[in-house]
């Protein structure tokens, strides 16, 4: 009986580490496929740039993050044709960003820059909460939302809005690369972001036709889409609320573009403890909207998986070789999509870290179905389907 177990055991982790590598060479593929259409599609939006309407950027805070002054500072340096806003929201008055954008006002008085306060608490997640008040004061009817720790180059707004000129575009969103703190945490967290998250998103794109989702790194629509699925108050008691905005849209026949311009995020001196609590809510968070896609993750995982069959098979020339060729392909992505795409300087330094990094997703994708509680905020809470629910209602 053991030695059967032990038996079904190598199959499938060979199988497994086998389907890994195909699944790395499905990454390759759609990297190439990105490249080549993006290439494209960025000499198309310069034809288009005298059409590109005014925009109103919003942008809701709690608290401060690395270099957020810089952060801030790269959305004023736009070089945009029209006219664009800048609003930002807090839930407090009090909110240490405050001070930062009193001081983006002084620096550039010529920018209107608006800071609003939303006192009124319209659902479990406050970020959205914040975002349908400030969209109260928003004077345009194109709108671009990003996270507070992101930096944008100077075209990022042409490349962005320049896409929703076709009307069967419903949005626009961008890949990213994270610039890590000095911790190991926060390295692994760059390093997953670089050489495995981004390069499921080119996955997802090229084998189901397109994008049918957003990322918080960018999210550029119309206020009418954003209307015609119920508004922000749709969303506020969702955790993956820029996962559901794109799905909306996309639900409404309109294609979601994933651009061409790749904007960067700085990550917090995350420690290993904050590093497993952030991966694992972000784990959750895709299991309840991508359910089924969620589960396919166990054959992508093909670097541990050869570890494995070589730790059963020490002694066989074939498993070395097994592995060899999973661990060329796993360099390849990460290099690829890392070094290629995301201009990630990071990556090639550190690339011995991916197996660590790789073997903890692993373990935090096995994790992830142990349970339903994500800690957020500082604040405990059950997902439902991709709502959170506060774990004590009383709080």
């Amino acid at each position: 009986m053991i030695h059967a177990l032990i038996k079904a055991i190598e199959m499938c982790s060979t199988l497994v580490a086998l389907t890994g590598a195909g699944y790395y060479l499905l990454c390759l593929w759609s990297a190439r496929g990105y490249i080549q259409e993006t290439h494209a599609r960025a000499r198309e939006n310069v034809e288009l740039a005298f059409t590109l309407p005014a925009v109103s950027i919003l942008k809701p805070l709690k608290g401060v993050d690395p270099e957020i002054y810089e952060n801030f500072r790269s959305h004023c340096d736009q070089d945009y044709p029209e006219d664009y806003e800048i609003i930002f929201g807090v839930s407090e008055a009090d909110d240490p960003a405050v001070h930062t954008v009193r001081r983006l006002q002084q620096e550039f008085p010529q920018r209107h820059i608006q800071l609003a306060v939303c006192a009124e608490r319209l659902g479990v997640n406050v970020k959205v909460s914040n975002l349908a008040q400030m969209l109260g004061i928003a004077r345009y009817d194109h709108l671009v939302v990003n996270d507070s720790d992101i930096r944008v180059e100077p075209d990022y707004l042409r490349r962005v809005v320049a896409p929703l000129n076709d009307p069967g575009v419903g949005m626009t969103t961008c890949i990213y690369r994270g610039k890590a703190a000095a911790t190991l945490g926060s390295l692994l967290e760059a390093l997953g972001i670089s050489t495995d998250f981004i390069a499921s998103v080119l996955v997802a794109r090229k084998i189901e036709d397109g994008v049918h989702f957003g990322l918080g790194s960018t999210l550029a629509f119309r206020r009418r889409d954003l209307e015609a699925i119920g508004g922000f108050e749709s969303l506020v008691d969702y955790l993956a609320d820029d996962y559901e905005l794109g799905k909306r849209i996309s639900d409404l026949r309109k294609r979601v573009v994933l651009s061409e311009k790749v904007v960067e995020t700085f990550l917090p001196p995350y420690t290993l403890t904050q590093f497993l609590q952030h991966q694992l809510r972000w784990a959750r968070s895709v299991r309840d909207s991508r359910k089924w896609g969620y589960v396919g993750l166990v054959f992508t995982f093909g670097l541990p998986w050869a570890l494995l069959v070589l730790l059963l098979h020490l002694r066989d020339a074939w498993a070395w070789s097994l592995l060899a060729l999973v661990a060329l392909l796993r360099v390849a992505v990460a290099l690829v999509v890392g070094r290629v795409i995301l201009a990630d300087r990071q990556v090639s330094g550190w690339l011995p870290l991916v197996l660590l990094r790789d073997l903890i997703a692993v373990a935090i994708w096995a994790a992830s179905f142990l349970g339903n509680t994500v800690d957020w905020r500082g604040d405990s809470f059950t997902l439902r389907d991709g709502r959170l629910v506060r774990a004590n209602p009383s709080a």
